[in-house]
């Protein structure tokens, strides 16, 4: 996985696919053809970051914290190659037991990608 870092990408990613979970919100663009490298193979490019709503400083390093260990577990496994994602931190960041955080993005993911299982309408 590829750091963002550049405000520009986080800026790029808040126009793109969404979705929100207790734990955290999960922004998914794909990676535009001038951010991929052609000596490398194709990236999962992954940034991180919390508000001024989350807390102070501390909550908010504890939530970017969490949120870079969810992402290390979850995104080798689900994440679709040339794809950016952010990983935005909320309030229950920081309390959110790890398990279900982990279940959060999960879902955040099949659901950015169009895969989340849809209930039967009527």
């Amino acid at each position: 996985m590829i750091r963002l870092k550049m405000r520009a990408d986080f800026l790029r990613l808040s126009g793109g696919r969404k979705a929100a979970m207790p734990g955290l919100l999960l922004q998914m663009s794909p990676t535009p053809s001038e951010a991929a490298l052609p000596d490398h193979p194709p990236a999962i490019r992954v940034g991180f970051t919390a508000s001024r709503k989350v807390g102070n400083a501390v909550r908010r390093n504890r939530a970017k914290r969490r949120l870079r260990e969810v992402a290390r577990a979850v995104l080798p496994r689900l994440a679709e190659p040339q794809h950016d994602y952010v990983l935005v931190g909320r309030g229950e960041t920081v309390e959110r037991p790890f398990g279900l955080l982990l279940g959060d993005l999960e879902a955040a993911l099949k659901r950015v990608h169009g895969k989340a299982e849809r209930g039967a309408r009527r």
